[in-house]
């Protein structure tokens, strides 16, 4: 998992717009990236959608916001259509970022053990380095944390 002050690993991966994003293409302003474990469910759209509301202050600071999930770009082209979100999704369908990122874990319901994401954000400076990170987060008030860290990097 990344740490604070280090470098953010870099990456490329699908974006939705039918491109590929490298994160290293980005330095030079802040980086959310967060990543959430499946669109249109309840906790990662309440969360996105928190994200779409501040996005004219994320925008303000020059914040680039990326969610990264393991669903295709077809799930996220619906996802993001149906909410109206403004930002970029990334289509992780191997999970190798997520467990570059030191996301992709086991996980438990309803006594069954499988593998997914645990929700978490990188917030990534303007030279590249991992600023703050917020691990197995609740996804209710979330993007309002991520909005004041930002207001904490000029």
């Amino acid at each position: 998992m990344p740490e604070p002050n280090r470098v953010a690993p870099d990456f490329s991966l699908p974006a939705d717009d039918s491109t590929t994003l490298h994160l290293k293409a980005l330095r030079g302003q802040p980086v959310v990236l967060y990543f959430y474990p499946k669109d249109d469910t309840t906790g990662c759209t309440t969360e996105a959608c928190e994200f779409r509301d501040l996005f004219p202050r994320f925008k303000k600071s020059k914040a680039i916001i990326l969610g990264v999930s393991p669903d295709s770009i077809k799930s996220h082209l619906k996802f993001k259509v149906k909410y109206d979100l403004p930002f970029t999704l990334l289509a992780d369908e191997g999970h190798a970022v997520c467990e570059l990122y030191g996301v992709w874990k086991e996980k438990s319901m309803y006594g069954r053990k499988y593998m997914g994401v645990e929700r978490s954000t990188f917030l990534i400076d303007a030279k590249g380095k991992v600023a703050k990170a917020w691990i197995k987060l609740s996804p209710k008030g979330h993007a309002e944390e991520v909005a004041a860290a930002i207001a904490e990097l000029d």
